[in-house]
This record gives structure tokens, C-alpha cells and sequence, in this order.
């Protein structure tokens, strides 16, 4: 027990969390200063189950119905026929070469006609369009509200005109009841997409997403428990103004309205550029880097805050050099092309496989043979 109370007593150091010659007493919460409580912060988990709930809801009865509304359609591609070979052979996924030379022999089908089965088998597995929809839904509505919310709470805040009033009299800075639930419900946003990416549409960038909300949550927790919730509010609101448009532009691609899609996704680059490589960097991480300091004295935990914002800034800029990339290639092609920004993940079933092109009219001659042996 006295090395768990030396853990504690070292991690929760006032040298660590707080500015010198500053105690836990002096922001201790009461009725006259609402000060931020870290008990607090066990809230946003069984609210993150609550917004998993609410999603389902959502996407059920209101985002489904709507994309179907659309044409989306929630059907996948033509299935694989039945083969228990194959079928046992699919489970490992990655297929060598010498594999498919194998199943070929072993099933009297030539290398390409294994190579279809296995391949309209993954396409098999892929989720429809409309699960896509409907995700990408939530997440723009999602997105549009907590942006809508934030601006209206921080209209009349001081530090949103002037951010030097986020370091103005630290650490004395109670907690209002609108941050308050700003914190909260952002906070078990992102535990509910931690939770849910597990089983959402796998993603080529799905670790750095994974490291992007772990990240925004640390960020959140450090603010919240050294009191920095005002500059954590603008970084909050900074960060939702872009996605509400990314999220936009992916269901206009999936309704298959082209044109609409390449609008707003015009919209967004412009957004995502001014807001993540400018404001971001330019205010806020100028702010904390240069203006704080003049202010406040520092102190650890108040670096390791700072190295947070400089580690999103850094998944910023190679998430811009993806996004550059797909304007780039709309450009010279006439239309925005895949996914955005996180496009689905493919796993390759053979690998060294001769055979690299895509299901086609032949794959469905193929089945049609199939069925009818």
C-alpha cells in the first residue's frame, strides 16, 4: 500500500501538474469556483456506450432510410460460389503464390479461376456502400453539432477574441457549465470512436486515426486536469470546422452525386488548410509556445501538453500531403477519386499472384460456369 500512496503521491506532484508555489488546494472545486475536477473525467466512458447507442439509433432509423432514400443500395457484390476448399483456404487471407498453384491442381481450375474465387470472396466480405453511408453520417453529424455548439458557447468568451486571456490569472479558471459539457461530450466521442474503429470500415490510415484520437484525448485529460480548458476549447473547436465538410463530401461520393462531392471537397481542403496548417499553428501553437511562457511560468506537465498539440500538427501535415495528393489526381482526371483522406483498406489475397486485375464481366461468366458444373 505505501508504494501504491508514493506512485500516486509522485504522478499527482504539484512540481508536475502545476504552475510553482501553486497546490491542489488553491483550484480545489467548491460552491464559489467550479474549478475542473479529475474525478470528472471517468464521465465520458459510460457516455461513450451512450453515444454508441445513440449511433445505432441513427444510423437505423435516420441515416439508413435517408441513403436508401438516396439509391444507396445495401447490397454487396455477387457472392463466391460455395467450396469448402477454397472456403478453408480463405480463412488466412494472404494466399501465397505456391498456395493458389496448389488449390488449382487440387481442384482441377486453372490459376485464374482460383484467383477470381478468392477474389470475389474478399469483395464478399467488403461492406456496402450504405454501412459506409451511414458511418460517415454520424460522424458528419456528429461534427456539425459539437462545431455549431462550441462556436455558439465561445461567442462570448473573452479568450476567443483575445487567446492571451487563456494564460490571464492561471490557474484560477473555473469551469462553466457550458465547457463543461463541451469536455465531456467531446471526450466520450472520441472513446466511442476508439471502441467502435475495431469494428467500423477497416481503413488504410486506420493506426494513425487510432494515434489521432488517443492523442486528442490525452490532450483533453491534460488540459482538463492542469486547468487548461480555455486554450483546450479552441483547439476543439479549430479542429471540427474542416471535418463537418471532409464528412459531407464522402456521403455526396457515396450517393454518387460526383459534382457535389468535388464542390465541397473543395470547400474542405481550402477549410483544412487554413484552419489545421493555419490557424492551428499559427495562433494557437504560436500562443502556447511563445505567448504562454511570457505569462505563466511553466512547468512539466504543461511541456507534455504542448508536445500533444506539436504531435497533431504533425499527423496534420502528412494527412495534407494525402489530401493534396487526391486534388492533385481529381484534377487531371475530372473527379475526385476513391475515398477521402482514409481510404478502405484492401488486404492482397496472393501474394505474387500474376493475376492483378479487378472483378469484371469474365468473373461473372466465371460463376455462371461454376454453377453450372
Amino acid at each position: 500500500m505505501n508504494i501504491l500512496k508514493n506512485i500516486s503521491s509522485a504522478f499527482w506532484s504539484t512540481d508536475v501538474w502545476l504552475p510553482p508555489n501553486i497546490t491542489w488546494e488553491d483550484i480545489k472545486p467548491n460552491s464559489e469556483n467550479k474549478y475542473a475536477d479529475y474525478q470528472h473525467l471517468i464521465y465520458p466512458l459510460p457516455m461513450a456506450f451512450a453515444l454508441l447507442i445513440l449511433r445505432y439509433g441513427l444510423e437505423r432509423y435516420c441515416f439508413g432510410p435517408f441513403g436508401k432514400s438516396l439509391g444507396i443500395k445495401n447490397t454487396r457484390t455477387k457472392k463466391a460460389p460455395p467450396n469448402d476448399i477454397l472456403e478453408k483456404a480463405y480463412v488466412n487471407r494472404k494466399i501465397k503464390h505456391k498456395q493458389i498453384l496448389a488449390l488449382a491442381k487440387q481442384l482441377d481450375w486453372s490459376e485464374r479461376q482460383v484467383e477470381r474465387w478468392l477474389r470475389l470472396r474478399r469483395t464478399q466480405d467488403k461492406p456496402s456502400t450504405l454501412t459506409k453511408f451511414c458511418e460517415t453520417s454520424w460522424r458528419w453529424f456528429y461534427y456539425t453539432y459539437s462545431f455549431l455548439y462550441g462556436f455558439i458557447i465561445l461567442w462570448n468568451k473573452p479568450w476567443l477574441w483575445d487567446i492571451k486571456h487563456c494564460y490571464y490569472n492561471y490557474p484560477y479558471h473555473a469551469v462553466s457549465f457550458d465547457i463543461w459539457w463541451y469536455y465531456m461530450i467531446s471526450m466520450a466521442f472520441y472513446w466511442s470512436l476508439c471502441f467502435s474503429q475495431f469494428f467500423d470500415v477497416k481503413r488504410k490510415d486506420f493506426w494513425q486515426m487510432f494515434i489521432h484520437h488517443i492523442a486528442a484525448i490525452a490532450l483533453m485529460c491534460f488540459s482538463w486536469v492542469g486547468n487548461l480548458t480555455r486554450i483546450g476549447s479552441l483547439v476543439l473547436l479549430v479542429h471540427d470546422c474542416a471535418d463537418i465538410f471532409l464528412e459531407a463530401a464522402k456521403m455526396a461520393k457515396y450517393a454518387n452525386y460526383q459534382k457535389v462531392c468535388d464542390c465541397i471537397f473543395v470547400i474542405f481542403t481550402i477549410l483544412w488548410i487554413v484552419t489545421r496548417l493555419g490557424v492551428y499553428p499559427f495562433w494557437i501553437i504560436y500562443s502556447t509556445s511563445i505567448e504562454a511562457p511570457k505569462i505563466v511560468p511553466m512547468f512539466p506537465a504543461y511541456y507534455i501538453f504542448n508536445s500533444l498539440l506539436i504531435l497533431l500538427l504533425l499527423l496534420h501535415m502528412m494527412w495534407t500531403y494525402l489530401i493534396l495528393k487526391i486534388a492533385y489526381n481529381a484534377f487531371y482526371a475530372g473527379q475526385m477519386e476513391g475515398d477521402i483522406r482514409s481510404s478502405s483498406s484492401e488486404e492482397d489475397i496472393s501474394d505474387g499472384s500474376t493475376e492483378t486485375t479487378t472483378v469484371n464481366n469474365s468473373t461473372t461468366n466465371y460463376v455462371n460456369k461454376q454453377n453450372s458444373r
